[in-house]
């Protein structure tokens, strides 16, 4: 578009007065001008690129950051999903102090895509990098980590914040919001899926989100629910692997068993070989076709179990 203005620009130059070329000029350095305004208040825009926007925690302290995909056909308004990162962060490893939308990991950035194809707003969530921690954690650190990044207090309390600041746009269905984590950020989903955080969710709208996917969380919830305590508010779907080596199977077999027994409408999927990470896009997770088998049966189902709880 550039070129094509500075072409345009270029006839006139040769053909018209003075007075008109200054008009032209000005025509076209208020276009740039308002190009480069562009703000986090315009972040619901339609885009094939994610936009970068900021919003509060429910924690009262924290600014979060985020980056938003608009949902691919341009509907007025449409669902939403909150997307949770896993211990390791938001950001690649290769990132290298360059923490922004470009360097987002690609397995976020994959299932924020695949959300936006179906037609759903999608919002990940960077809980670390405004505490400090943009590069995450290492595995094996669950008992050094810092209590400012705890995944069963102050994590849920993000997932909180992005749903009021999702609900501040027109273009979000407000009832019709989900949420997906990875990992550590799984674990988060689960605690934000008790029926204790409906506490945090705006006066305004009484619902908190509408369904939930957690995949390969850590099911033990450092204590906070035991026995049959936890009963999600809403549909719940876990998937785990049989030969995940960072989180216990039984552990969350143990807690789904018992929630759905209470009447929670929770479901998890086991997948035989499968290891944590198995839905991470590179070469190393993807080398394993448990791996493999794993990540694609947990899309489509993820697929269709938004689809029925958000709808399009």
């Amino acid at each position: 578009m550039r070129d094509r203005q500075h072409a345009i620009a270029d006839q006139s130059i040769k053909a018209a007065p003075k007075s008109r070329i200054r008009a032209a000029l000005s025509t076209i350095a208020a276009f740039f001008v308002a190009l480069a305004l562009l703000s986090g208040s315009q972040a619901f825009a339609q885009t094939s690129q994610p936009r970068t926007v900021t919003f509060p925690s429910a924690d009262g302290k924290t600014n979060l950051v985020g980056y938003l995909f608009a949902p691919a056909g341009r509907p007025k308004t449409a669902p939403a999903v909150v997307l949770m990162h896993g211990r390791s962060g938001a950001y690649s490893s290769l990132a290298k102090g360059n923490y922004s939308a470009v360097t987002i990991e690609k397995r976020l950035r994959l299932w924020a895509e695949t959300w936006s194809a179906q037609g759903y707003w999608a919002l990940i969530v960077d809980s670390f990098g405004p505490r400090g921690y943009p590069a995450g954690f290492a595995a094996g650190t669950d008992a050094t980590r810092p209590a400012a990044v705890n995944e069963v207090t102050v994590r849920p309390l993000d997932a909180y914040g992005a749903l009021r600041y999702l609900r501040t746009s027109p273009r979000v269905k407000p009832d019709r919001i989900a949420l997906q984590g990875w990992s550590n950020g799984g674990s988060a989903v689960l605690a934000s899926m008790a029926p204790d955080d409906l506490a945090l969710i705006p006066g305004d709208h009484p619902r908190g989100f509408r369904a939930a996917l957690a995949l390969y969380p850590g099911c033990g919830l450092q204590g906070h629910f035991k026995g049959d305590d936890y009963v999600p508010y809403a549909p719940l779907r876990v998937f785990i692997g049989t030969h995940d080596e960072e989180v216990s199977l039984a552990v969350c077999q143990k807690l789904t068993t018992a929630s759905k027994a209470e009447g929670g409408d929770v479901a998890i999927t086991v997948f035989e070989g499968a290891t944590h990470d198995f839905d991470d896009p590179g070469r190393e997770r993807q080398g394993s076709a448990a791996n493999v088998a794993a990540s694609t049966e947990t899309r489509k189902q993820a697929i269709a179990f938004f689809a029925t709880a958000l709808g399009r």
